[in-house]
């Protein structure tokens, strides 16, 4: 309960967390100690779609090219670039001085390995490699794409800060089964992975790589432009609840939470030495995602009579409370205020719901009681609470469901099963995006109808409305296309979204440096 939350929040700041490990307590001012919202499950971040995978990327791994706050990407990895044939040839040129953490140099086979590992698992970099002829490294610093046509968004694509990120890895890892996590890490990026030191469920270590060359021009801005740490370690504390770790906060035991309860924040805001922002004002987009391989929502029927028991308000008050500055609602199939987004279809959301009348509308699109099995994220102090509001609707509309609890870790492995329920496979589950996942048709996996992401939806109207955004030549065809492709979402409903909410970190105010986007550790710095 929200007094019960408050109350241990004030008696923490009172006195020191004396259950917290030594080692947080004894760590030097070199030190940045850090909540991170889950525990690190997946040390791989192609092969996990865990957005703790991808910060945790964007610590070890380097990219192509970088992404600023206001999604502008810019060379990173690359000096530069050279397109010719009429856009049919591009040539990457490496940065001199990059090497990996075990001291080998970055070569340009690495990276188109790297690349095509990434490619097997994101939906952008799955349309990027349909439009490539061959990819070659014909020398140590060049990356070559020859295309079958013009791909003008190849920098977009290589320089994603959203899950999935084109991270670059050595060959001998990327050469690997990207449906199969990797255990060894070994980046180029600014941090190493300290693995000696790594405590499952508790704690991640990361220290500044001596021999990280940062870019000598640019601004410091999210992914993009110089990378200068300033730690000599950062360390990842996982804490039991979000209410643990903003106590940990407020005593100075943590320097900085990624996600602050949106029920403390007025404890948070009042107390001494601690600052709140948001730092992505695009939100997490929120979804029911659905199996259409198995009853009942393999039946389109049924999958659109549900939307009428969807109330996106619940689901956002769940999360983030009542106060509207922290939710968007309703929202479609791209994140609000960004250019693809539009009103299309939003009027399925208006109006109270009518559960009695759901219920009659399942039943005449087929519905015969079977059982949907709902996987929610325990130990997901955002998720949980939409699989709440998702148990009790299924239940309010008379769906024979299952509430399957279990660790997020596990959800990930589970939700890639394609087994019946009787069998361990699953019917529904909830989940969290960042906006800029939702960007557009070719970042939004959960969009693209080739049957590849979690849930399987496959449409061949969806594939090609993708292509022929792909192709647009102009921004309002490509808003023009989006519209038809949210048309067509909400009649095959690849997913339900479920709104949108915006999400605070908090920190020690004498942090500076901390940049827009999402938690990465570069430029942040002791004041």
């Amino acid at each position: 309960m929200l007094l019960s939350r408050r109350s241990f929040l004030r008696a923490a700041a009172a006195a020191p967390l004396v259950s917290l490990p030594s080692i947080v307590r004894a760590q030097s001012q070199t030190t940045l100690r850090f909540v991170p919202v889950i525990d690190l499950t997946f040390t791989d971040p192609i092969y996990s779609t865990a957005q703790v995978s991808r910060n945790h990327g964007f610590m070890v791994y380097d990219t192509l090219y970088g992404m600023n706050s206001a999604l502008e990407v810019s060379p990173q990895m690359v000096e530069g670039h050279l397109v010719s044939n009429d856009g049919l040839q591009w040539d990457l040129t490496l940065r001199e001085g990059l090497v990996w953490h075990d001291g080998e140099k970055v070569l340009s086979r690495d990276c188109v390995a790297s690349i095509k590992r990434w490619a097997k698992r994101d939906g952008f970099g799955a349309e990027l490699m349909a439009a490539t002829d061959e990819i070659s490294a014909p020398d140590d610093r060049t990356i070559r794409f020859r295309l079958k046509r013009p791909f003008p968004l190849l920098p977009s694509a290589l320089g994603k800060a959203a899950v999935q990120a084109p991270f670059m890895m050595p060959e001998r890892h990327a050469t690997q089964d990207p449906f199969k996590p990797l255990t060894e890490v070994v980046g180029s990026g600014p941090f190493r992975f300290v693995a000696d030191e790594r405590v499952q469920g508790a704690r991640n270590v990361y220290a500044r790589f001596e021999r990280y060359k940062p870019r000598e021009s640019g601004t410091p801005d999210w992914t993009a432009g110089p990378k200068i740490v300033h730690y000599d370690r950062v360390v990842w504390t996982t804490m039991p609840d979000a209410a643990t770790g903003a106590a940990a906060l407020q005593t100075g035991e943590q320097d900085w939470q990624e996600t602050a309860p949106h029920d403390l924040l007025p404890i948070l805001k009042k107390a001494k030495g601690v600052s709140t922002r948001i730092l992505d004002p695009r939100g997490y987009a929120c979804m029911l995602r659905v199996n259409h391989l198995q009853p009942p929502f393999d039946n389109p029927a049924i999958r659109r009579a549900l939307f009428g028991a969807i109330d996106q308000s619940a689901f956002m008050t769940a999360v983030a409370g009542d106060d509207p500055q922290y939710q968007t609602t309703p929202i479609g199939f791209f994140a609000p205020g960004t250019p693809f987004a539009s009103d299309v279809g939003l009027d399925v959301f208006n109006g109270p719901r009518d559960y009695a009348k759901v219920k009659a509308a399942l039943k005449a699109a087929g519905y015969n009681g079977e059982k949907v099995v709902l996987m929610v994220p325990a130990n997901s102090a955002a998720q949980k609470p939409l699989g709440d509001v998702a148990f009790d609707m299924l239940q309010q509309v008379g769906m024979n469901v299952e509430y399957a609890a279990m660790e997020f870790g596990a959800i990930l492995q589970r939700q890639l099963k394609k087994d019946p329920v009787d069998q361990g496979g699953w019917s529904a589950g909830v989940g969290n995006w960042q906006g800029i996942d939702w960007l557009n048709p070719a970042g939004n996996t959960n969009l693209r109808g080739d049957a590849g992401t979690a849930g399987w939806y496959k449409s061949e109207k969806m594939g090609a409305l993708r292509a022929q955004w792909l192709s647009a030549p102009t921004l309002a065809e490509q808003q023009r296309i989006c519209r038809d492709i949210q048309t067509l979402a909400f009649e095959e409903v690849p997913y339900y979204p479920v709104g949108l909410y915006k999400q605070p970190t908090a920190y020690r105010s004498a942090i500076t440096g901390i940049m827009n986007g999402t938690a990465v550790f570069w430029n942040v710095r002791p004041a």
